[in-house]
């Protein structure tokens, strides 16, 4: 499968809007580790391999462990995510999923519950902004590159 448009190098404005995104989030309360597993997850519903990749890096990185990443596309079967975490990871699914029956009550009010209204609106937007940047990578085709190890 070969790489289509590059959307960086033919719509730079639009990146730099995408980049704002992420420097406001940079300066959310949201904690980096747990922008890490929205950013995997996300990616992982959406099918999106460059992402997958570039964030599962960061989150080790981050000291996250091998078992919370492999665990995250059955997270709701593990024992190995907090009440925060896991009312984030519902919320991210069914915003990813939006079109399917919307976000529910329950996963919308457990996640004020867990976070509070600033930090809901910023995790909110930090699906949003992964749910963005998977869509510009599924449809140009970027792929990652292989570590050698």
């Amino acid at each position: 499968m070969s790489k289509r448009i590059d959307l960086q190098q033919l719509q730079p404005k639009a990146y730099e809007a995408m980049y704002a995104l992420e420097k406001y989030l940079s300066q959310s309360k949201i904690e980096p580790l747990l922008k890490e597993l929205i950013k995997i997850r996300v990616s992982q519903i959406n099918g999106c391999s460059y992402c997958i990749n570039m964030h599962t890096k960061d989150a080790r990185k981050l000291g996250e462990t091998e078992q919370r990443i492999y665990g995250l596309s059955a997270w709701r079967e593990t024992p190995f995510y907090n009440d925060t975490e896991r009312a984030v990871l519902a919320l991210a699914e069914e915003i990813t999923h939006i079109s399917v029956h919307g976000v529910s009550d329950e996963t919308y009010n457990e996640a004020l519950k867990q976070l509070g209204e600033e930090k809901l609106a910023q995790v909110i937007m930090a699906i949003i902004t992964i749910n963005a940047w998977n869509r510009i990578g599924v449809s140009t085709h970027m792929r990652p590159t292989l570590d050698h190890m």
